[in-house]
């Protein structure tokens, strides 16, 4: 559960790193970027520890998939609360399919 809490934290500084400065698009590019890499610090400062813990519990290829699912979970939330996008509902079917992903990816074959 540390690993998934970590990950979440670490998803949301990612999503405004990448995505916060949308809303302010009259703000030279320059400042963007360099406000950018001070969250992504933050972001780095959750993601290494919850890989770290994580491994010893999971795969590489599992951390990586549970990280994917949350960051379209933060995002989709992101998206909706504060950039003000509606979520359509062929991003609906799209998130499920990437939930099937991760059923076959979990499943012991």
């Amino acid at each position: 559960m540390r690993t998934i809490a970590l990950l979440t934290v670490s998803n949301i500084f990612m999503t405004f790193a990448w995505y916060g400065h949308l809303k302010y698009r009259a703000v030279p590019l320059y400042k963007v970027i360099v406000i950018s890499w001070l969250i992504a610090f933050f972001e780095y400062c959750f993601q290494v520890p919850a890989n770290r813990i994580g491994s010893y519990e999971f795969t590489a290829a599992q951390l990586k998939t549970i990280q994917e699912v949350i960051t379209l979970t933060v995002f989709a939330v992101f998206s909706v609360l504060y950039l003000k996008q509606p979520i359509r509902w062929n991003y609906v079917a799209g998130f499920a399919l990437i939930v099937a992903a991760v059923a076959v990816i979990f499943r012991k074959w």
